[in-house]
């Protein structure tokens, strides 16, 4: 294959269209859940994955299953959860079987933030979605994104 091979040609517009796709969808909600609610698209996307652990076999999250579920590096999702501890939204504890293991839980406060702001990001989100498919290139892409239903596993 050479630089203008078209299949390359292809694949690179079509990584270009997913690329935009994406980030006018985070920009829309970046703006949503700061303006509503002071939080990033990273502090939801956070608060939102550690809402979703459970007691039990597999039930919380290491903190590299935590950094893959919201694309950040395992530095800055530590940072991250500094903040959200400082905010009083996380706690950290240790693990009661390794005491090695340390684990971080949304508190009440950010629970309740993340119930006010969810509303917001699925508004958002639909909203960045319609004004995409008025777009002939993202149009094709926000119906594969509107026929997904299961959450992807980390």
């Amino acid at each position: 294959m050479t630089a203008t091979d078209p299949a390359l040609t292809a694949l690179s517009q079509g990584w270009c269209a997913l690329s935009l796709l994406h980030g006018r969808i985070e920009t829309h909600i970046e703006r949503a859940l700061q303006s509503g609610h002071g939080l990033s698209v990273r502090e939801y996307s956070l608060l939102d994955v550690l809402s979703r652990q459970h007691e039990g076999e597999g039930g919380h999250l290491q903190m590299k299953q935590v950094a893959d579920a919201v694309v950040l590096s395992q530095s800055a999702t530590t940072r991250l959860v500094t903040r959200l501890e400082d905010r009083g939204l996380l706690e950290r504890y240790l693990c009661p079987t390794d005491r090695r293991g340390i684990y971080t839980d949304v508190t009440a406060a950010g629970r309740k933030l993340l119930d006010e702001a969810r509303p917001s990001n699925q508004a958002a989100l639909r909203e960045a979605l319609d004004e995409a498919a008025t777009h002939p290139e993202l149009a094709p892409l926000v119906k594969v994104v509107e026929t997904l239903k299961a959450p992807l596993s980390v």
